[in-house]
This record gives C-alpha cells, structure tokens and sequence, in this order.
C-alpha cells in the first residue's frame, strides 16, 4: 500500500488491487461460474465485499494519516470483531473469558494507537476509524462466510466473489481518472506494479488460503492469523524508518495477552 500510494491516490491503489486479484483468479471463476447456485451468487459478492473490496479502499485512504505499524496493529481487531458479529448476527456464543479478553485487546488497541506520537492523537482517531470499520467488516465476512459459504470451495468463492468485485472497483479506477494519467511515466509505472502485487498476493492468494482455514479450523481461530500482521507491519515501520519502539511492542502484547484470555476456553475443548 505504501508503495502504491507514492503516485496513485487511495482509491486507485485499492480498485488496481482488486481487478488483479480478480484478473489472477478469472480462469477459476469461469469454470466454476456455472456450478455456484443462483441463490449463492449474491451472498458471495457480499462476501468479497465485506472481506476485500470495503476493507480496501478504507485501509488505503487511512494510510495517507497512519502509518504501516498503527495500519497493521489495528487490524488485529479482526478477531474481537469475529467474535462480537457472531454473538449478534450469527448466534454464536460468548464466554466469560471471550468477553474478558475482548476487552482486554481493546485496551491495548487504543493504548497503542495513543503511542504513536509520530501522528497526532487527532489524527490517530480520525484515520483509525477507518481501519475500525474494516476489521468490523472482516468479522461480518469471516462470520458469514463459515456459516452460508463453507460447504462450497474456497477457491470457487474466492474467484468468483473477487471477480464480481472487481466490475466495481474498475468503475471506481476510471472515475479517478487513472486512464487518463501518464501511463509511461515511471512513477505511476511503479505505484501500479506494487498494487497488482498486492492484489495478487495480499488479495487472490490470501483470499483462498484464509478460507480454507476458517473451514479446518472455525472462525476464532482462523482470525487470529491477523496477530501475526502487527509483527510483521512494525518491521516495515522500521524498515519505512517510522516511529516504532518498545511501547509499540508492548501494546502489541497486551492484545496478545486478550487474544490468549479469549481462546483458551476453546483451546481446553479442543485438547478434550
């Protein structure tokens, strides 16, 4: 996203990273179209929707006040939302020590994103919104995806719901104008190669294989790859020379502490 952002504005980085993903997966999408029954078409649009095309644009336009580290950190909301969506929209349950570890991981949310003094505390809250709503919209699709679309195959959902998102987002790409910039121009040349290559793999590729986990392993579980990405997202701060230091990582403990809180009921059932 970083790189995308140096010469293509938000909404043309995201719309690029969803046509390629789409474009990467459109072999499968024709061959399988026509198995997907008619009734299904509709909810996995909705399921790429909430779990690529919206989270999309929302995290790219936070980018331009976040940076990668807080971008990253926040996103492991992912699974407290999970959890949240499911009691109220999908008549899952909720333990005692869900409830706990909830809160818990939410506290070290916020503590993390008032750490960040490289962005102003204003700042901070304005663009972290954004990425709220998308890992809110995260959880409504991990949730529906696991309880209307896991009998069908993950790559089936996944080709076909990126590629009828990606009709949208192609709408989006031409309304910004990007067909009319200076395609040749190095700059836009490169904005565009690291968006398609987050499209392909941040996109297509992730896509399948996060589905294929939400289907072996449940739906709390399967969110929880999303505390791998703070890690990951705070080595680019560093490599992006951004304010990250031990209160970044301590925070990002204290949401790994809520995560443990949260599971380990499951954990104790699993192992019985």
């Amino acid at each position: 996203m970083k790189g995308g952002l140096l010469h293509l504005n938000p909404y043309q980085v995201a719309s690029i990273r969803i046509i390629c993903s789409g474009l990467v997966l459109l072999p499968w999408a024709i061959k399988y179209f026509r198995e997907i029954p008619r009734n299904k078409i509709l909810t996995i649009f909705l399921a790429g929707a909430l779990g690529n095309l919206i989270p999309a644009y929302l995290f790219c336009y936070a980018e331009l006040q976040i940076d990668s580290a807080l971008a990253g950190t926040l996103n492991s909301l992912t699974p407290i939302f999970v959890i949240i969506t499911g009691v109220l929209f999908f008549q899952s349950k909720a333990s005692a020590n869900k409830v706990m570890g909830i809160i818990i991981a939410f506290i070290g949310s916020v503590l993390l994103m008032l750490s960040k003094g490289s962005v102003s505390y204003k700042a901070n809250f304005t663009y972290g919104i954004w990425i709220l709503i998308a890992t809110l919209s995260y959880g409504i699709n991990v949730n529906l995806f696991h309880k209307y679309l896991s009998h069908i195959s993950s790559l089936k959902v996944a080709a076909i719901g990126l590629n009828l998102c990606a009709i949208p987002a192609l709408i989006v790409l031409y309304y910004t104008g990007y067909f009319h910039l200076n395609l040749s121009d190095e700059g836009i040349l490169i904005s565009t190669f690291y968006s398609s290559i987050l499209g392909i793999f941040g996109t297509a590729i992730a896509t399948v294989l996060f589905y294929m986990l939400v289907k072996s392993a449940g739906t709390v579980y399967s969110s929880m790859v999303t505390y791998g990405i703070p890690v990951v997202a705070n080595i680019w701060g560093i490599i992006f020379n951004e304010n990250v230091g031990f209160i970044q990582f301590l925070c990002l403990g204290f949401i790994l502490i809520g995560v443990y809180i949260t599971n380990r009921s499951l954990k104790t059932r699993a192992v019985s």
